[in-house]
C-alpha cells in the first residue's frame, strides 16, 4: 500500500502507540559499568577529562559496586592503576595487584554482582603499551605469556569472566589453555576481539594513567584500522575459534555497522563498548547546554542495542538504570 491508503503515523500518535511498537527495548540488564581503581584508602578522584568519573581505592570501589548492584546492573570491569610500573608490567599478573586486591574486597562484601577483570598490560608498564617491548616494538608471544599470567591471577581472585583488550594475536588461545590447566576451565572469556585503534579512547587514557610514552607515539601496530570491516570479522572469528565466550566490539557508536555484521555472521554474544570519549563529548556538549543528556544518551544506548549488541558497556550505567525506572 502507498499513501493515503497507507499512513504510518497513524501508529505514532501518542506515546502508549509508540510504546506498544517499540521494536529495541534498552534494559538495565544490558548494562556493564567500567570502574577504575587504584591503592590506598578513601579514594575517589574525580577524573577531569570525565565528569562524574572516579578512580576508586578498594574500600570505596566496595561502596561503588553495592549501589551499582543495588541499581540492578548485573556487572562491572575493572581497570588497574598501579602502585608502580615498569618495563613488564608486573602487578598486572601479582596476586597483591590492585585488580586483584579489588576483586577479594568485593567478594569478600559479598555484593550480588558479576566482576570482569580487564586483562592488558598498558596501565601497568612504564612505556604505555599493551605488551612486553623488544627491539623497541611490541613482542606478540612474550606477551601473551605475561597475559596468562595475569588472566590467572585474576581468576585465583574471584573474578567471575577475563577480559582481554590487549589485541594480541593468540591472546584469548593462551588465555583459555592457562585457565583450563589451573583449574579454571568454568571461567568465561570475553574478548575485545574488534577493537579498532581510535581517537575516541582519549579520556580513558587519563583516566588509567595509561598513554603511551615510549617507542610508538599509539597502538596502531596492534589494534584495529578504523577503515577495516571485514578485517574485524576475521579478527571475530579468529577470537571464537579459539575459545572466546562473549566477543567485543570497541568503541560502539563508531562501529554500528561492524555490531550489526558481527551479529549476523556469527551469532554470538555480543558486547558494544561506548567509550570514554563518547562519554566526555557528550558530556561536555550537556554542561554548555547544547544537548539533552538523558535523551542523548538514551537515543545512543537504543542505537546501539538495535545494532545487535546483547550487553553494553558504559560509564552511563548508574544513571541509565535511574532513567529506565
Amino acid at each position: 500500500m502507498q499513501f493515503p491508503e497507507y499512513r504510518p503515523r497513524r501508529l505514532r500518535r501518542n506515546r502508549n502507540f509508540r510504546r506498544l511498537l517499540r521494536e529495541t527495548a534498552l534494559s538495565v540488564d544490558d548494562l556493564i559499568m567500567p570502574l577504575f581503581v587504584r591503592h590506598g584508602k578513601g579514594v575517589r578522584a574525580e577524573i577531569p577529562s570525565m565528569p562524574g568519573q572516579c578512580q576508586y581505592s578498594p574500600d570505596t570501589l566496595v561502596e561503588k559496586a553495592a549501589a551499582l548492584a543495588k541499581a540492578g546492573i548485573p556487572a562491572v570491569m575493572l581497570f588497574g592503576i598501579p602502585a608502580k610500573k615498569d618495563a613488564e608490567g608486573g602487578e598486572a599478573f601479582s596476586d597483591e595487584g590492585i585488580v586483584q586486591q579489588s576483586i577479594r574486597a568485593i567478594k569478600k562484601a559479598k555484593i550480588d554482582i558479576l566482576v570482569i577483570a580487564d586483562v592488558c598490560l598498558c596501565e601497568y608498564t612504564d612505556h604505555g603499551h599493551c605488551g612486553i617491548i623488544v627491539n623497541g616494538e611490541v613482542h606478540n608471544d612474550e606477551t601473551l605469556k605475561r597475559l596468562a599470567k595475569s588472566a590467572v591471577s585474576f581468576a585465583k581472585a574471584g573474578a567471575d569472566v577475563i577480559a582481554p583488550s590487549d589485541m594480541m594475536d593468540g591472546r584469548v588461545q593462551a588465555i583459555r589453555k592457562a585457565l583450563d590447566e589451573s583449574g579454571f576451565s568454568d571461567t568465561p572469556i570475553m574478548s575485545y576481539a574488534a577493537k579498532f585503534a581510535s581517537a575516541f579512547y582519549g579520556p580513558f587514557r587519563d583516566a588509567a594513567e595509561s598513554p603511551p610514552r615510549m617507542y610508538m607515539e599509539d597502538r596502531a601496530t596492534y589494534q584495529m584500522d578504523p577503515a577495516n570491516a571485514e578485517d574485524a570479522m576475521r579478527e571475530i572469528a579468529l577470537d571464537i575459534a579459539e575459545g572466546a565466550d562473549i566477543v567485543m566490539v570497541k568503541p560502539a557508536l563508531p562501529c554500528l555497522d561492524i555490531i550489526r555484521r558481527a551479529k549476523d555472521e556469527f551469532h554470538y554474544p555480543l558486547a558494544a563498548y561506548c567509550v570514554s570519549g563518547e562519554y566526555a563529548m557528550i558530556k561536555a556538549a550537556a554542561r554548555n547546554g547544547w544537548l539533552d543528556e538523558k535523551k542523548c544518551v538514551m537515543e545512543m544506548m537504543t542505537a546501539i542495542k538495535r545494532a545487535g549488541a546483547d550487553m553494553i558497556l558504559t560509564y552511563w550505567a548508574e544513571e541509565i538504570a535511574a532513567w529506565l525506572k
